[in-house]
């Protein structure tokens, strides 16, 4: 047998049967370095990093799965912090709502998130506002229904000073109801005014409201034309400030709002810029400050600091909705396209002493809220309509 033929290879241990290796590399299988970083056959370099390379690889994991958990935990604790401390204030909120005015409203079958619902706010002066201590005025009445399904939402103001029928009063000022039988009146007035079945109601105290809006750290309002006001609630100390003073004033334009510059926004009722400006205006005002205090709530500057502030957002409100109902009205204020809002308001015969009867023209505003006929917007100062998009002031 020739040398070169023979049948096993030697090996410094001695040798090994078997054939003996070709100089041809087999397809696919990597052969040591040939000095130029890659493996002899075309394959990539399988370079052996040591015994502590796997060790290292087996800490990183862990050390991710660990900072995981850590999220995973807090995120459960601020959301377990939040709810106690959101629910807490809105159980105090639920005691301060008159029995009766629960009995007046009309009980909804299935969830906010996923039914329609028609939800009376009314924002009131109960407390100490302007000098005015003793006040039972329902300043402000809006009525707000969600359509989830189609994720848009629709407002709709009542001005102040319509003259209707209220039970056990007679023929006055729709504010009035408030003022004789509080939101239970309110609830059974409105509701016969306008035929609608009301399921929930929110009072929100004026007083507290600008410290509500504070604890959201301001809100952001589109100012459509330049105000002047007449002058209420003067922020000087002295008579002969006061006589100097000439009102509040508001630029045109997109404006971030303190608590207190809200307030005052939403209650002007005389523009001296602008002398066709009125009750109904306003309306139009104090739905622009709610829709921009719904953006706010629903943020998520917002939701980081409800563990901390969760009782204060509650403070100002009086109502039937339990925590869970808000927490589902806000999702739907969340998902709501702000382009697709519409905006309503009922008008009636409010010219010179700025008292009168309903419009003729109110029920086909009322089914434009319903979402049952497309907008159609006001016709002049005092007569009602809808408008998409935006308040119409």
């Amino acid at each position: 047998m020739a040398r070169e033929e023979k049948p096993y290879r030697v090996y410094r241990g001695g040798r090994a049967k078997g054939k003996v290796p070709s100089a041809t590399p087999r397809p696919g299988r990597r052969q040591p370095d040939g000095g130029n970083g890659r493996a002899r056959g075309g394959g990539e370099r399988n370079e052996y990093r040591g015994p502590g390379a796997r060790a290292k690889e087996v800490r990183w994991g862990r050390r991710i799965g660990i900072g995981l958990l850590v999220v995973l935990l807090l995120i459960v604790v601020w959301a377990i912090a939040s709810w106690f401390a959101f629910s807490g204030g809105v159980s105090d909120a639920n005691k301060r709502l008159d029995p009766n005015a629960k009995n007046a409203l009309t009980s909804q079958s299935g969830l906010v998130l996923s039914h329609p619902t028609t939800i009376l706010i009314m924002g009131t002066d109960t407390a100490k506002v302007g000098g005015r201590e003793g006040d039972r005025h329902s300043d402000s009445i809006l009525l707000l229904h969600t359509d989830p399904s189609h994720h848009r939402l629709y407002y709709l103001s009542i001005p102040r000073d319509l003259q209707v029928p209220v039970p056990g009063v007679g023929t006055t000022k729709i504010n009035a109801a408030f003022q004789n039988g509080g939101p239970a009146l309110a609830i059974r007035t409105i509701h016969d005014f306008t035929g609608l079945d009301i399921n929930h109601v929110i009072v929100v105290d004026f007083a507290d409201f600008k410290d509500l809006i504070d604890a959201l750290g301001g809100i952001d309002v589109n100012v459509p034309k330049p105000i002047r006001s007449n002058r209420f609630d003067c922020p000087y100390a002295t008579q002969a400030q006061c006589s100097k003073w000439q009102g509040w004033r508001f630029p045109k334009g997109t404006q971030h709002m303190n608590g207190q510059r809200a307030l005052i926004y939403s209650r002007i009722r005389e523009n001296v810029l602008d002398p066709s400006e009125n009750d109904v205006t306003r309306g139009a005002r104090q739905q622009a400050v709610l829709d921009a205090v719904g953006a706010k709530f629903t943020s998520p500057g917002t939701l980081v600091k409800v563990p901390f502030n969760g009782g204060s957002l509650a403070k100002p409100l009086t109502t039937d909705l339990s925590a869970g109902q808000l927490m589902q009205l806000g999702w739907l204020k969340f998902r709501a396209s702000g382009d697709s809002s519409v905006h309503c308001r009922l008008g009636g015969d409010l010219g010179g002493g700025g008292t009168g009867g309903p419009s003729e023209d109110n029920p086909a505003t009322l089914a434009m809220f319903l979402g049952k006929s497309a907008p159609q917007p006001p016709t002049g100062p005092f007569n009602p309509g809808c408008v998409t998009g935006h308040t119409r002031q």
